[in-house]
């Protein structure tokens, strides 16, 4: 298996993750204040990575190949300060905006990180392919037809959510650049949840009036929240972007709201009409065209012909 394909698969996952998240989310918002939630999942996914870091180090450990140097843990550090930092962020501002706009709006509105990513890497001067435009193009599209139901108007919801997908964007260009220093991606991971869980813990304590019984009453949707969302999904989201170009991950990573509309399906009995049906089959066709090297499969096949 290629190292870029491992990555595919890692962000496919990190989405499909992420897409069952949202029934965990909508259920758990219905003990819990925003803070109070994120401030649970993001600390337990933070405990939850500290076995698996030393599981790893030991793996790594019993090796017989060396492998590429790793940064200082300082830079882990900061790279997960960083990250927790614009994560605690844009998950906040994703929280509180949904209480004030519709579940539409908001799912197609955060979707626009897709095209906000090689917006903020043209600002950076890397350079962006006119296929990922264009994937990018069709995602939003397809994101439209399969989110919006209603007329579209701005809101102050809606504008917390628009900073929300701004932020998610510039979370997955700060996680490019510390894996591009081949930072520790599961402790940067790890850091970046207790960061994000500390400051949320600050805001929960302000704003809201915590209740350990209304905690103890969503440990179902925490629990997933923590372990899987934030603990598996936000670990392979670092692991996986070390192998694709940002602005095709945030292209695969945003296939959560396709499978969060499959799971509504599944689970809540939701039904998916034409339109929707097509904005789903539009946002898969942007994604597999992103991941396909066009011109290495056509020079296979003139290769074949001579």
């Amino acid at each position: 298996m290629t190292n870029k394909l491992r990555g595919s698969l890692m962000l496919l996952a990190t989405a499909l993750i992420w897409g069952l998240a949202f029934v965990a989310q909508s259920d758990g918002m219905n003990y819990v204040g925003p803070f109070t939630y994120n401030a649970a999942r993001t600390l337990l996914g933070g405990f939850v990575l500290i076995p698996a870091i030393l599981f790893l180090k030991a793996t790594d450990k019993n090796k017989k190949s060396p492998n590429k140097q790793k940064a200082p843990f300082r830079t882990t550090l900061l790279g997960g300060i960083c990250c927790g930092i614009v994560f605690f962020v844009a998950s906040s501002l994703q929280q509180t905006g949904i209480m004030m706009t519709t579940v539409g709006k908001a799912g197609f509105i955060t979707a626009l990180y897709i095209v906000i990513v090689p917006l903020i890497s043209v600002i950076l001067y890397r350079k962006t392919t006119l296929k990922v435009w264009l994937c990018a193009a069709a995602a939003a599209a397809g994101f439209y037809m399969l989110c919006i139901n209603e007329s579209f108007s701005v809101s102050e919801g809606d504008l917390m959510i628009l900073l929300c997908a701004v932020f998610f964007a510039v979370h997955i260009i700060v996680i490019d650049r510390f894996n591009a220093m081949n930072t520790d991606g599961a402790v940067m991971s790890c850091i970046q949840f207790f960061t994000a869980g500390i400051l949320m813990l600050i805001c929960m304590f302000i704003f809201e009036k915590p209740d350990m019984n209304a905690v103890l009453s969503a440990w179902l949707p925490i629990l997933y929240g923590g372990v899987m969302s934030c603990g598996i999904a936000y670990t392979l989201q670092i692991l996986g972007q070390r192998c694709t170009e940002p602005a095709a991950a945030s292209l695969l990573m945003s296939l959560e709201s396709v499978f969060a509309a499959l799971f509504g399906w599944l689970l809540l009995n939701e039904t998916l009409n034409a339109k929707e049906l097509t904005g789903c089959a539009l946002v898969f066709a942007a994604v597999i065209a992103a991941q396909l090297d066009i011109k290495s499969i056509f020079g296979r096949k003139r290769d074949k012909l001579k």
